[in-house]
């Protein structure tokens, strides 16, 4: 059995291979943005407070990059599956085109709908302008970003999740030396650049990862009979890949203009409950990771044996990512709701800070087993190439759940910030319930059920 073949083995053993390595990956990529958050931190609340804001209209950008990787990640692993290996190398070839060409597109859109966006969540003031300056930057890092994880959803669908984690390691030991460094400078040498200096380190360090990511891409099987020819555009394969990155980057998109909501809403409680936020979705984000590391690993699995029609493989690979999944979500609870405060304060002093982020992370530790659920949902649906269900469950959770609830609780029950985590919980578990039920309906149309097969298939 090829190492790379995911229709064939152990299912516990696909898991333990892909996921570690991605869930130690996605850690580094977290402790990256932990350690600048720290250092953010020792310059001041409005440097928090600048950060968050800046760091949510750039990720609304990097959605793009998130969804290529899942739209890639399927594409080529079915094509895997069904042992096409020309159309293989058709379509990494034209996704690394393609995420050329999104990334140049993305920055010249970024750089007009970001301070506009910052604007919107934010007032006057010291946190904004931090807040604009750093966005200013942080553009020029959008290339390390979108290709890079374009090319590590390449990389997956080989069931190679180690090469990403290599690279994120190295990146966060280059953030832990750059940050400093450019924040403050060299006497003698050069000056700091002060809060800015975070977003170059970040240039630097993600461009890095990039090129790394497309060395390993170009060492590939398929890419050893690759000519130049191949990485001019496709029509039809450009609609491919766009049909899937549509829906699953929109998705994202959405999930990330909600943290504008949640940031618009916490706007009328201060800078300290917007800094809050920020640094309390950076500890949720750790925790999660192991979850994480399972629901992404589940998405070439499930494209593999969907594109070799081993159905009851679909079924058996959700069926285990659910059981160690719970098992790491009740793992994770009991740490936030009595660690909650401890871990706030290992960012800032600001009691106000750590009071509200506290509150936000005590509600956030129900929700962990039914982020496993929907993330699960999320790749499953991918790999069935029906991503545009993605989209609509995200809307309603993330869009429409978020901003509907959140107002709910403030303005008809006048909560004070409790009345926003509240919001999100209830858009969380509502939307649970809508996407169990589409994803369904869908896996008896292509697989025959979701959890087992039906008579009537």
């Amino acid at each position: 059995m090829k190492k790379d073949d995911l229709t064939k083995g152990p299912m516990a053993l696909h898991f333990r291979r892909l996921a570690i390595p991605a869930a130690l990956g996605m850690l580094f990529a977290t402790l990256y943005n932990v350690v600048d958050v720290y250092f953010a931190g020792k310059l001041s609340t409005d440097a928090q407070a600048g950060l968050a804001i800046g760091y949510q209209a750039f990720f609304i950008l990097m959605a793009l990059g998130f969804g290529l990787s899942s739209a890639l990640s399927a594409l080529v692993s079915n094509a895997k599956g069904s042992g096409e290996t020309s159309q293989v190398r058709q379509y990494i070839s034209q996704g690394l085109t393609f995420a050329v060409i999104l990334t140049l597109l993305s920055m010249i859109v970024g750089w007009f709908i970001g301070p506009t966006l910052i604007g919107i969540v934010s007032e006057p003031g010291a946190y904004r302008n931090a807040g604009l300056g750093y966005f200013g930057w942080l553009i020029f890092a959008l290339p390390g970003f979108l290709i890079a994880y374009g090319g590590n959803g390449i990389l997956q669908a080989h069931g190679d999740t180690l090469s990403m984690q290599r690279a994120l390691m190295l990146a966060f030991v280059a953030n832990i030396i750059l940050n400093p460094l450019f924040m403050f400078g060299v006497p003698g040498y050069f000056p700091g650049m002060g809060f800015n200096g975070i977003a170059a380190a970040t240039i630097i360090s993600q461009t890095c990862v990039m090129l790394f990511i497309l060395f390993r891409i170009f060492q590939l099987e398929a890419m050893q009979s690759l000519k130049l020819p191949e990485f001019l555009p496709s029509t039809d394969i450009f609609k491919q890949i766009f049909s899937q990155l549509l829906p699953a980057s929109t998705a994202l998109m959405v999930m990330f203009i909600s943290g504008f909501v949640v940031q618009f809403a916490l706007k009328q409680f201060g800078g300290h409950a917007v800094a809050a936020y920020g640094v309390a979705l950076r500890i949720e984000q750790i925790l999660l990771l192991p979850v994480l590391g399972m629901t992404g690993a589940l998405l070439p699995i499930a494209g593999q044996n969907f594109g070799a029609k081993e159905f009851e493989r679909v079924r058996s690979a959700l069926k285990y990512c659910w059981k160690a999944g719970f098992v790491m979500s009740i793992v994770a609870v009991p740490a936030l709701l009595f660690g909650a405060s401890f871990a706030m304060s290992l960012f800032t002093n600001d009691p106000d800070v750590i009071r509200a982020g506290s509150s936000y992370l005590r509600v956030d530790a129900f929700l962990f087993p039914i982020y496993m659920m929907l993330f699960s949902i999320n790749s499953i649906l991918q790999a069935f190439k029906k991503a545009i269900w993605t989209l609509y469950i995200s809307i309603y959770r993330q869009g429409f759940g978020v901003a509907f609830f959140v107002w709910v609780f403030i303005s008809i029950f006048n909560f004070d910030v409790q009345g926003v985590w509240l919001g999100i919980a209830t858009a969380v578990s509502s939307g649970w319930i809508l996407s169990f039920v589409i994803a369904s309906k869908v896996a008896k149309n292509e697989i025959g059920g979701l959890l087992r097969a039906s008579d009537t298939h």
